[in-house]
């Protein structure tokens, strides 16, 4: 689609907007925001794992829900997954995703330990 999933550049790691997709690739918690959003951040943490990031390491969220109503339910979540030392994060209501079961999108950046000295800044992304 002429986007990567995550990308990380040196200390920096971007993990674009993530959805509650699952395995299959069917969207999980129809209907369900707290569910979604659980899903979405778990996604998010496997795609921070893989470039060798945390969800410690995240120091911005942006949410994008269908229903701000939902706010709560997806707060809540986001709480669970980030506990006592949550990232600053933006939550804004949008018109639809690219699917009409999707409630919930969520993207994150997140900075790394610096690489050990000498270490070039390498680029790397996920598909």
């Amino acid at each position: 689609m002429g986007y990567c999933r995550a990308l990380r550049v040196g200390r920096f790691v971007f993990v674009s907007g993530t959805t509650a997709t699952g395995p299959d690739g069917s969207v999980e918690g129809e209907g369900d925001p707290y569910r979604q959003a659980f899903r979405a951040l778990t996604n998010l943490k496997s795609a921070l794992g893989r470039l060798g990031a945390s969800l410690r390491d995240v120091v911005r969220t942006r949410m994008y829900v269908t229903r701000i109503e939902d706010w709560k339910e997806i707060g809540r979540a986001h709480r669970e997954f980030f506990g006592a030392h949550p990232p600053v994060t933006t939550m804004v209501e949008v018109s639809r995703l690219i699917d009409p079961a999707m409630r919930v999108e969520i993207e994150a950046d997140a900075i790394v330990a610096p690489p050990r000295r000498g270490a070039p800044a390498r680029r790397r992304a996920l598909p």
